[in-house]
């Protein structure tokens, strides 16, 4: 029934269209239909790109002001995070610049060089000092750009192996993730997705048999002590997952049938990240959008919703079916002391294993 009337509304205002343009169309009769423009067109549309500069500008600045959050990022909680921002920072910056100054130009031009009768536009074939700058010009700041955005990528990506950085697996499954950790010897044990065992508990595919996966720990929330450089190995058993820390700019994708790696070493403990200014006053404003919804839902007999508390995330950042939006894994940087006392707690393979 819904359909049905949905289609009648559609046939209704389709056909109230139809007759409007018949009656625009009977309005222009007597009045000239020439599709060449003339002055007045020309002037009409010179000052329109004028105004429509000053929009673009108006929103912009409006948007910085009221929406923006200077210096565009921030909370970066790894040691390579700052340098990061600040490639993302000066990007964005030259962006700026460069749309500043040619909307300028584009608007400008198309009002001060408007048609008008009588004036003829001069020609030239080329100008070689022109095109000279408008190609250097980019290529320099372009080569710029992409050197200093390899030079940082491989700051970040080339492990120190000397510094003995943990080694954990990240292992991705729709819709959930799981790490693996490498135990005392820090060395993850060999591991196959047809050595997955439901029966036994063997979620991962860990081979069973292996002197090097003996001690290794499966958890389902990850733990990392803040200041030890750490190495995740990553696999998807499935289809293509992307593993991202936003809070550690750090995303590398899992793709089925081989191994992929990223590297960074925390900085800031989540209880530090919890209580600094920035934070508590977005966690504020959060729970107090949270508090006016609780009120909705409890006058119509529902839960009111839970407050929230920041915590880091790993997320999937590839769209890997329906439940994607859901695919996360909390993250706890904490002391050293902390860390070693959780991993305690924790069982080793061979006695997560159902007998």
């Amino acid at each position: 029934m819904t359909a049905l009337l949905t289609i009648i509304i559609v046939l209704f205002v389709a056909v109230a269209i139809w007759q409007l343009i018949k009656i625009f169309d009977l309005a222009q009769v007597g009045k000239t239909t020439s599709l060449v423009a003339d002055d007045r067109d020309n002037k009409i549309n010179g000052y329109m790109m004028m105004v429509f500069l000053a929009f673009i500008y108006i929103v912009t600045i409006l948007s910085f002001w009221y929406l923006g959050d200077l210096p565009l990022v921030s909370n970066a909680a790894s040691e390579h995070g700052p340098e990061l921002d600040n490639l993302m920072i000066i990007s964005m910056l030259l962006i700026f610049i460069v749309q500043t100054v040619t909307q300028y130009l584009l608007h400008y031009y198309a009002f001060k060089y408007r048609g008008e009768t009588g004036k003829k536009a001069l020609f030239y074939a080329d100008n070689n000092t022109l095109e000279f700058i408008w190609t250097i010009i980019p290529t320099i700041v372009l080569a710029a750009l992409i050197i200093y955005g390899l030079f940082t990528w491989n700051d970040i990506m080339n492990i120190n192996e000397d510094e003995d950085p943990m080694v954990i697996e990240l292992y991705a499954q729709q819709f959930k993730w799981t790490a693996r950790y490498g135990g005392e010897d820090n060395v993850l044990g060999k591991a196959n997705v047809r050595l997955i065992d439901i029966d036994k508990a063997n979620i991962l595919g860990v081979a069973e048999d292996d002197p090097n996966a003996q001690d290794d720990v499966i958890v389902s929330e990850l733990h990392l002590p803040v200041g030890q450089q750490i190495v995740f190995k990553m696999r998807s058993q499935d289809v293509l997952h992307s593993a991202y820390m936003p809070h550690f700019r750090a995303q590398m994708n899992c793709v089925p049938g081989m191994v992929t790696q990223f590297g960074f070493t925390p900085t800031i403990t989540t209880e530090d990240m919890r209580n600094s200014p920035d934070m508590l006053d977005k966690v504020q404003n959060i729970n107090q959008i949270r508090i006016e919804k609780s009120k909705a839902l409890t006058a119509d007999g529902e839960q009111p919703l839970e407050p929230y508390e920041f915590d880091y995330l790993l997320l999937c950042n590839k769209i890997c079916g329906k439940s994607h939006y859901n695919m996360q894994m909390k993250i706890i940087v904490e002391t050293q002391e902390e860390f070693d006392a959780w991993m305690a707690e924790q069982k080793s393979f061979p006695d997560s294993l159902n007998k």
